[in-house]
């Protein structure tokens, strides 16, 4: 089984933001995948909105990305999931805006979803998708703060035609193609 995570926060306030990219870039290919609509469950036991496809879980954790490796932990012990078949999916202030970088088995580097998610399942050795959302520009500007910002409508749209011409891949190649497109 593979598990796919988008990490981000929950609920409207936090939908645009660049904290989101996560969330975001799951609804993204899940709307692409599922053409016929999107069906989010809700996994209480696994405090996260999930979907099941045959052999792939995409998931958004409901912890808040602070708490992110709760859900993730939880997920993987109970699907019984390797840590070479678990990709996260998140935002990156240290890439450029739209750069996106896969890589297994590095740190946290200062992201408390992925440092949560490192210390709940006792290990750094799974995927991560990093996505580039870029550094405020005036330095002193605080890097939590510029997070929690909501994208311009210019930076939305680019990150559309980023999904669409390099996540949908990268996420199709980690999950085997198990994901045909439904409903069209």
């Amino acid at each position: 089984m593979k598990l796919v995570v988008g990490l981000g926060n929950p609920g409207v306030k936090y939908e645009h933001t660049r904290h989101n990219v996560g969330f975001m870039l799951l609804n993204a290919y899940a709307a692409v995948k599922f053409a016929d609509g999107v069906v989010w469950l809700e996994e209480n036991k696994f405090s996260s909105h999930v979907i099941r496809f045959g052999e792939v879980l995409l998931v958004k954790p409901q912890t808040f990305m602070n708490r992110s490796g709760e859900a993730l932990s939880k997920l993987s012990s109970f699907y019984k999931i390797e840590f070479n078949d678990i990709l996260v999916v998140h935002d990156d202030v240290d890439l450029k805006f739209g750069e996106v970088k896969l890589k297994k088995g590095s740190g946290s580097a200062g992201h408390h979803g992925v440092e949560d998610t490192i210390s709940r399942l006792g290990s750094n050795d799974f995927w991560r998708l990093r996505v580039g959302v870029g550094r405020p520009e005036d330095a002193r500007f605080d890097v939590e703060d510029y997070v929690l910002q909501g994208f311009s409508e210019a930076d939305l749209t680019a990150l559309k035609e980023l999904f669409e011409k390099e996540v949908l891949v990268l996420i199709d190649n980690f999950v085997g193609h198990f994901l045909p497109v439904v409903g069209r």
